[in-house]
């Protein structure tokens, strides 16, 4: 199988789950910004999920583009990653409906944290099909970003118990460290004068 069905499949499913995540947002009863304010949670909630979309997506075509051969597992990999994906409407409505509570939180960082294991397995389901010689492998190198963000997201969810504010400050300190623009897989490609 092509990759370019499996991208062009992965990018409809992320353009559902953004319009999905922005028709959550609730139309103000008011025409002051005294009827913004209770809406403010969920307009934080829907801007912080929305960049991490926008990561994902960006990261996800990166190492799609770095992929030579799309096998079962791949697929299968693929699919956990969006089914993750796929929570974030939910878990981004509920944080933002109930003012960053502590179980909605928590449950906020548990999809990020299995929506991050997801993408490395599929990251190695990508390497283990491409065999030894694997671009994403060479591009990859230690990934530091990749093994810290998971214990971040844990420490988050802890935290939504105790101080909420610390859990929120995590999950956008986690973002902002992926917002940077990874230029690994582009270089890797470069590299080895792989056209796709």
């Amino acid at each position: 199988m092509g990759k370019n069905r499996l991208e062009a499949f992965s990018d409809g499913v992320l353009a559902i789950i953004i319009t999905i995540m922005v028709l959550e947002l609730k139309v103000p009863h008011g025409v002051d910004f005294e009827a913004l304010r209770p809406l403010l949670p969920s307009f934080l909630s829907y801007i912080l999920s929305f960049i991490y979309v926008g990561i994902y997506w960006n990261n996800h075509h990166h190492m799609l583009h770095a992929a030579n051969r799309v096998s079962g597992g791949v697929l299968w990999a693929n699919l956990n990653l969006l089914f993750w994906l796929s929570l974030f409407p939910f878990a981004s409505g509920w944080m933002g409906e109930n003012h960053f509570a502590a179980l909605p939180s928590a449950a906020y960082g548990f999809v990020l944290l299995m929506a991050s294991l997801a993408y490395y397995v599929l990251q190695q389901s990508i390497i283990a099909a491409d065999g030894p010689k694997s671009v994403l492998k060479l591009a990859v190198g230690t990934d530091w970003k990749g093994k810290t963000s998971p214990l971040f997201y844990i420490a988050a969810m802890v935290s939504a118990f105790w101080i909420h504010w610390v859990a929120q400050a995590i999950y956008v300190a986690v973002a902002l460290i992926w917002l940077i623009p990874d230029r690994r897989i582009e270089r890797a490609l470069v590299g080895t004068d792989n056209t796709h």
